[in-house]
């Protein structure tokens, strides 16, 4: 079992070099020339979360800004909302920075590694590295709920932060769950699996949109609507956009599917190895490791191949921009 210390370590080593072993390599027919939309980022991209990057100066990149907060060498950033960005050390050292002013953070001594967390009014939800869900009053820091989940072997670095519901808390946890907490009467009402696989089945994408809610882990797509659908994909990257899934697989598939998880179209790219997926309003991009970009029509009937000269290193995927190692990749 990988110890909670090395837990994070461990998931990065899993994103850099997943897939690397294989001697095949995407190599397209033709290409539309040269992408040029593209500049350095004057700093390294050191760490990803769910939420955003680190950058080797300490700064903070999420899907569309620089947060102002600057972390310290031993603070890994884990999310933000609208009131607090939070951080924490290997050792539990969690730290609410607020948003609004420049007052000290309130601190948090977990005494264990924190892999998710997240904020609402006086409630702090957090997802350990052995799969212990808790959740906190900011107020009074005191221990309002707990529940063990199974400790996990290995998992995937894109570890998804709680959601909250109304008055609910869901905790994507660490070995294939959906986990539904009741925050005030701190019980949990259900738990629905999304998939079972031994090694890797952390929840690596989630989002609600109305009356749908969708969910993946590196080998299983789930959907709940009226009732819980799972399908079988090996997933590099999901997106979901105007009531429509476009995820990138490892078998190098771009597919669509509706939330009942029904295919609506789909292009292979034999042996690609996706790196990131962006859903813009007018295309689908897919960054291909060995330097290629993909655009395609939202519909994926047609497409085009871009060359792109690419560094090694840890990728985010922005609104609208591919972050790579210390370079950008913006899109149209």
């Amino acid at each position: 079992m990988i110890k909670q210390a090395g837990f994070l370590a461990a998931a990065a080593v899993v994103l850099l070099l997943g897939g690397c072993s294989s001697k095949e390599y995407y190599v397209p027919q033709d290409t539309a020339g040269t992408w040029n939309m593209k500049g350095p980022l004057y700093a390294k991209i050191v760490d990803v979360t769910s939420d955003g990057a680190v950058l080797d100066n300490g700064k903070i990149m999420t899907s569309n800004a620089f947060l102002e907060l600057t972390l310290t060498p031993k603070h890994r950033f884990i999310s933000q909302n609208r009131d607090w960005i939070i951080s924490s050390t290997s050792d539990g050292n969690l730290s609410l920075h607020s948003v609004t002013n420049t007052q000290d953070p309130i601190a948090f001594d977990l005494k264990k590694t924190v892999a998710a967390a997240s904020v609402n009014d006086d409630i702090l939800a957090v997802l350990f590295a052995n799969n212990e869900m808790a959740i906190y009053s900011i107020a009074t820091k005191k221990l309002l709920f707990k529940e063990q989940g199974n400790a996990p072997v290995a998992v995937d670095l894109r570890i998804v932060n709680p959601y909250f519901l109304k008055d609910l808390v869901l905790f994507l946890t660490l070995d294939g769950k959906i986990v539904i907490v009741n925050a005030k009467t701190k019980k949990v009402i259900r738990s629905m699996i999304v998939s079972s696989e031994p090694y890797f089945n952390n929840i690596v994408h989630f989002n609600v949109s109305g009356n749908t809610l969708i969910a993946a882990t590196p080998y299983k797509v789930f959907s709940l609507v009226a009732n819980e659908m799972r399908a079988p994909y090996e997933v590099r990257d999901m997106v979901f956009k105007d009531d429509i899934i476009y995820l990138c697989t490892k078998q190098g598939d771009i597919v669509s599917l509706t939330p009942s998880l029904q295919k609506i179209a789909s292009q292979k790219f034999e042996f690609a190895h996706f790196l990131g997926l962006i859903v813009t309003d007018k295309a689908v991009y897919a960054l291909e490791k060995e330097g290629y970009l993909i655009a395609l029509d939202k519909d994926l009937s047609h497409f085009k191949v871009y060359d792109i000269d690419l560094e090694e290193g840890l990728v985010y995927a922005a609104e609208k921009t591919f972050f790579v190692n210390s370079m950008f990749v913006k899109l149209q």
